[in-house]
Order: C-alpha cells, then sequence, then structure tokens
C-alpha cells in the first residue's frame, strides 16, 4: 500500500513538473519565438533544474510539439462542446458567438500557433499533427451543420456541410493574420462574427 502511494505521489510530481514546463514554455515561445529560445530559459522560466526537462522530454522540439498539441487538443474539445446542441436546427448567431469565443483565444497562443506552422512547412511529421489538429476542428463544425440541414440551410455556394465548415476555419485564418499585426482582439472577433454570419446565413441575420 505505501509503496503504491509512493508511487501516485511520483506520478503526480512527475505530472505537475510536466505541466510547469508547458505553461513556462509557452510564455517563453510566445515572447520570444521557438526558434529563439533555449532549454535553459524554459527551465528557469519553470523554475527546474535541466535534469527535470529532460525526465520529461528529449529535445526543445518534443516540449514544443507537445505544447501544441495539448492546447490544440483542448481547443478542439472546446468547438465541439459550443457546438454541441442537441437540437436539430441551429442558431446561427448563437453558435457564432459560441465559436468565435473559443477560436479566438488570445495573441500569445496565435504567436506560437504561427511558429509551430513555419515550423510545420519544413517538417512533414510535425505537418501531419497540425492538418490532424485543423481536421478535427473541421469535423467539428461540419457534423452539427450536418445535423441542422434541413431545419437551417447551408448556402448553396459552400455546397455541403464540410465545404462550410472548410470556410469558417478560412475565415478564422484570415482574421487572425490581422489580430497579429495590430493586436485588436475586439475588432478581430466583430469582424470574425461578420464573417461567419455571412458564410453560414444570407447576411440578414444581425448581431447587436
Amino acid at each position: 500500500m505505501a509503496v503504491d502511494g509512493g508511487r501516485q505521489r511520483v506520478t503526480r510530481r512527475r505530472v505537475q513538473t510536466r505541466a510547469r514546463l508547458l505553461d513556462a514554455a509557452f510564455t517563453v515561445f510566445a515572447a520570444k519565438g521557438f526558434g529563439r529560445v533555449s532549454i535553459e530559459e524554459v527551465c528557469e522560466a519553470a523554475g527546474f533544474s535541466r535534469g527535470a526537462f529532460y525526465s520529461n522530454f528529449a529535445t526543445l522540439d518534443e516540449l514544443f510539439f507537445a505544447l501544441y498539441r495539448d492546447r490544440a487538443d483542448l481547443i478542439a474539445r472546446q468547438v465541439a462542446d459550443a457546438l454541441a446542441g442537441e437540437a436539430p436546427d441551429l442558431d446561427v448567431p448563437a453558435s457564432v458567438d459560441r465559436v468565435t469565443d473559443v477560436l479566438l483565444l488570445d495573441v500569445d497562443w496565435l504567436l506560437v500557433k504561427s511558429d509551430f506552422l513555419v515550423h510545420a512547412a519544413r517538417d512533414p511529421a510535425v505537418a501531419e499533427a497540425l492538418l490532424d489538429h485543423r481536421a478535427r476542428l473541421r469535423q467539428a463544425i461540419a457534423d452539427r451543420l450536418a445535423r441542422a440541414r434541413g431545419h437551417t440551410p447551408i448556402p448553396a455556394v459552400l455546397g455541403d456541410a464540410d465545404g462550410a465548415a472548410h470556410a469558417v476555419v478560412a475565415a478564422y485564418d484570415g482574421v487572425t493574420v490581422q489580430l497579429l499585426l495590430d493586436k485588436d482582439v475586439d475588432r478581430a472577433r466583430a469582424w470574425l462574427k461578420q464573417l461567419l454570419t455571412a458564410l453560414l446565413t444570407d447576411g440578414s441575420t444581425r448581431f447587436g
């Protein structure tokens, strides 16, 4: 029993150490950029030694990959939850509000995500992880639109639910480029709501 308790404490400490390293890495990567960060800087920000780092990650690339995957998985779950209404019809304004609140997180996340995109453009294995995340985001949106079809029609120009989901993610990509430059989150959120409304309806729906 004591042995099991000891193992649980070690496992809990390891999980906590990993989480602190990931949180510290997020802050440092957002501030300096992935290519300009050292293992020592991550350890210093987390308050750990290099030994703690290497007990969790083999390389800085591995940590960066784990950081992106954890955050991307969280966002994919949040989008799915935001669109998980049981009613067959789709309240487009309410759904747009929920998705916008989830997708538009913060500039720091977008900086880290942009670094990951550049990294993925040069590494097929990393690109596969990024494509998987984007596919899951689109699938969450497409599943909800497909359930609503017949009750809330999809504009013909988008084709089917999958086409509409591609358009939603593309609109998000476009808006976040501007957000990275002007740092105006409120304006970006308003633009994204307008774009998604225009995409998913005839454009007549108004927001207050």
